[in-house]
């Protein structure tokens, strides 16, 4: 038998026992795992940001025990098995991509979102363009998705000199709002305006937003960490420091942290 076949039945075989044997999985529904799966999922996404392919793949190994558990409780409730998520989105995989399992032609990856987008809506006759999009996702992920799916219809603009204009539309409206009121409502609303027009920008440039900011926000962490160090080889806390050396070891920091 294929490895691979035999390492899943394994998986398979041992999600059987600990479901029927252990208290604790035995005890577990799908909405207490809930939130344990997008703690797992932040895990592979941090390990993807830093990229330790070793724990990718102990992260892989935690998320998938997470997908055979859910089958498992959907079997138990003789709603789905594993069988039938697999060949779920076996289906879905080859209806949507008809270049591969179908005699359609594509000359890009830009045409084969196009037509993953308009056989969603031609299948799904009721579905929003934007329904695909999860409310609970991050809002900067979910900005740069929902610009995703909407070009993905035709609903871009024609460059990526466009859209930077509209970056930079947005900014001088937020500019021109706090000169003229201290009305936080508007200010927050042509903030908003302008972080959605820079997350639509990177479909442009081909840059995921929420990966670029976590990768900006680790590299703080890391200089001010730095900072911090140095306050305590001082003997004292960094809030003791003045401005003048917090800076001063900030450009320290920039030099070992890129």
């Amino acid at each position: 038998m294929d490895e691979r076949l035999t390492a899943f039945k394994h998986l398979l075989d041992i999600m059987d026992k600990v479901r029927a044997g252990c208290p604790w999985d035995s005890a577990q529904t799908i909405q207490s795992l809930r939130h344990l799966t997008i703690e797992e999922t932040y895990e592979l996404s941090q390990a993807i940001l830093n990229e330790d392919l070793e724990d990718v793949k102990k992260e892989l190994g935690d998320l998938m025990l997470h997908l055979v558990f859910y089958a498992k409780i959907g079997q138990e409730k003789g709603a789905f098995d594993i069988a039938d998520v697999l060949n779920c989105i076996c289906g879905k995989m080859e209806v949507r991509h008809p270049h591969i399992f179908g005699n359609e032609k594509v000359e890009n990856a830009e045409q084969v979102e196009e037509n993953w987008e308009r056989i969603k809506l031609e299948r799904e006759h009721n579905r929003s363009v934007l329904g695909g999009v999860p409310d609970a996702l991050p809002s900067l992920l979910k900005a740069y998705r929902m610009h995703q799916k909407t070009a993905g219809v035709g609903f871009r603009w024609p460059s990526a000199d466009e859209a930077w204009q509209k970056v930079e539309e947005e900014k001088e409206e937020l500019f021109v709002e706090l000169q003229k009121s201290d009305n936080q409502k508007n200010i927050e609303e042509e903030y908003g305006d302008l972080l959605f027009a820079l997350a639509a920008y990177g479909n442009y440039i081909g840059i995921n937003p929420d990966d670029a900011l976590e990768k900006t926000n680790k590299k703080y962490r890391e200089r001010f960490g730095y900072v911090e160090q140095k306050a305590r080889e001082k003997g004292t806390g960094v809030q003791n420091l003045s401005i003048e050396e917090m800076v001063a070891y900030w450009k320290e920091a920039k030099l070992l942290f890129h």
